[in-house]
This record gives C-alpha cells, structure tokens and sequence, in this order.
C-alpha cells in the first residue's frame, strides 16, 4: 500500500511541477508587460520567477528518476522494447547537439539567460540565426532521462513539452516587441524562430 501511495504521489507531484513550472516561467518572459503596471521592479520579480521555474524544472527531473523506481500500475510498457544500448545511442544523439545549443546560446544571450534587463541589447552571435536556441536545445534534454532510464512512459510524457515550449516562445516574444518594438519585429523579418531562414544560409 505504501509503494502505491509512493507511485502515484510522485506521479502527482511531476505532473503539478509541470503545471507550476508552466506558469512560472510565462510570468518570467514577461517584464515589459508587468512593468507597465509595478514599474522599473518588474525586471527583478521576473527575474524570481525564473528561478521558481528552475526549480520546478529540478523537482521533475527528480520526479522522473523516482518513476524509474516506482513507476505506476498501468498498463504501460515499463521499457522500450530494444536493447538498451540502443537507448544509450539515442541519448548521445540528443544530448551533444542539445547542451551544445543550450552553452551556445547562454554565451551569446548572457545574463538575459536569466536576469531580464530593460539594458540589455538584442543579441549576437547564434540570435543572428533564430531567435530560441536555448528553447529548442532545452527541449531536446526532456528526452535524455526517458531514454536513460529507457523508460517509454516518459519518453510519451515528455511530448507536453512541445506545445508548452512553443507557448513559452510566443509569450516571450510578445514581451520583447514591448521592450524593442520596431527593432524587434525587424529582427523577426531577418531569423526563424527554431531554425534559420533560408535567406540566411545563401548569405553566408
């Protein structure tokens, strides 16, 4: 009875983390909306809701290596259905792109990675390109626990990820039109969102 309770209070909490984490970091990409209405402050407090975010995002991963122990009563495959080392090959598939974006992009962003500031400029380097790169390399590292643990109920919850990743893009570039206005949408015309526009490619 304990082990149940075990399974499904983890279950519970991964999935309110998530909810939490959601709403956290849409409030964080959002200063220039909240500082028309608390001021100059509205930076800072974003700022704090992007270290809630972070948490979350600590708490699920926790959440996700105690399924791996204590996984639900369901009818669901408890592991992929090939040999793990197969697992092990897609997890080094994902990973290496994926931190190399996410390092990547945290250089070229630099503390507006995750302290918003009305002083800081639009950025160089890989923005020059697409305008989320730690979105799509962060959303890529949801796979590497599933498949570390090769765990398919994971690997299927982490597909929530997808529209919440693209909502959070939206949200944020709403906020930076705010904070940028003309200049952004310029640099809209000039880089994808995820991926660079053709036009890019034939410059260089």
């Amino acid at each position: 009875m304990a082990f149940f309770l075990i399974e499904w209070i983890n279950f519970i909490v991964m999935i309110s983390s998530s909810f939490l984490l959601t709403i956290f970091y849409i409030k964080s990409v959002r200063p220039a909306l909240l500082e028309k209405k608390i001021g100059e402050v509205a930076f800072k407090k974003c700022y704090y809701y992007r270290i809630m975010a972070s948490s979350f995002m600590g708490i699920i991963l926790i959440t996700q290596i105690i399924y791996f122990y204590y996984p639900l009563p369901i009818d669901f495959p408890l592991f992929f259905p090939w040999d793990y080392w197969i697992s092990f090959l897609i997890v080094f598939l994902i990973a290496v792109p994926s931190l190399l974006i996410i390092f990547k992009g945290i250089r070229d962003a630099g503390e507006e990675t995750i302290r918003p500031s009305r002083a800081n400029s639009l950025y160089g380097g890989i923005y020059k390109k697409i305008r989320h790169p730690q979105a799509i390399g962060e959303l890529g590292t949801w796979w590497i626990v599933p498949f570390l643990f090769n765990s398919p109920f994971l690997g299927v919850f982490s597909l929530i990820w997808i529209p919440i990743f693209y909502l959070f893009c939206v949200y944020e570039e709403k906020d930076l039109e705010l904070r940028y206005h003309e200049a952004y949408i310029e640099y809209k015309k000039k880089t994808g969102m995820f991926f660079p526009k053709l036009k890019s490619f034939k410059k260089n």
